[in-house]
């Protein structure tokens, strides 16, 4: 790959999720003076991700409000009650085969900045490995990126989580980008946006 054609990175942000420990559709809590879900597409899109595909399912009009005006695509997981992996697979279908990686978050993720987004951006135009894991400590978690290589078998399999399997299987190939541990933290309950706010 030429650095006249630079490998094309999408962001995929999972945000279907019914939120039923938090009691209401945490995609449209406000943080700093924006929504979750707005909060996370814009870390993607400032840290350069194109496309950028945020797969919404329940209460999905209201979702796709908050996102009015980003240039982001919108997309539906009409199994949004399923595993996470469902929404991962809508999001993978709809990228363009000149795609050549994408990089996976979750909505609720509050502390995954374009900062941290960057870095893997950053980290695969120095390794060819198949995918770049985020580290907290000792656990890994999204964002992580995969490469196209690896579609195959995120589309096979199911289950929750962004991958695990997948990542599992290839841990012996990873990059790893290690971050504060803090960063960690997402929000699935009302104690945990509390939390976060303090933040």
């Amino acid at each position: 790959m030429s650095e006249a054609e630079p490998e094309r990175i999408a962001g995929i942000v999972l945000a279907a999720g019914v939120s039923s420990r938090m009691g209401r559709n945490k995609m449209l809590l406000q943080l700093d003076g924006e929504s979750l879900v707005r909060r996370a597409v814009g870390a993607a899109l400032t840290a350069g991700l194109a496309p950028v595909v945020a797969v919404v399912g329940f209460e999905e009009e209201c979702v796709r409000r908050e996102l009015e005006g980003l240039d982001c695509q919108t997309i539906t997981n009409p199994s949004y009650t399923g595993f996470t992996s469902g929404s991962l697979h809508v999001g993978l279908h709809a990228l363009a085969p000149d795609v050549g990686a994408a990089i996976v978050l979750l909505g609720d993720m509050v502390h995954v900045s374009a900062h941290i987004l960057r870095g893997l951006l950053v980290a695969s135009t120095v390794s060819d490995a198949p995918l770049i894991v985020s580290r907290y400590g000792d656990v890994t978690a999204p964002p992580i990126l995969f490469r196209r290589p690896l579609f195959g078998e995120l589309l096979d399999w199911h289950g929750e989580g962004c991958g695990k399997a997948v990542v599992r299987a290839h841990a012996h190939e990873a990059t790893y980008l290690d971050w504060p541990a803090h960063a960690l933290e997402d929000v699935d309950t009302p104690e945990d946006f509390a939390r976060a706010g303090r933040r």
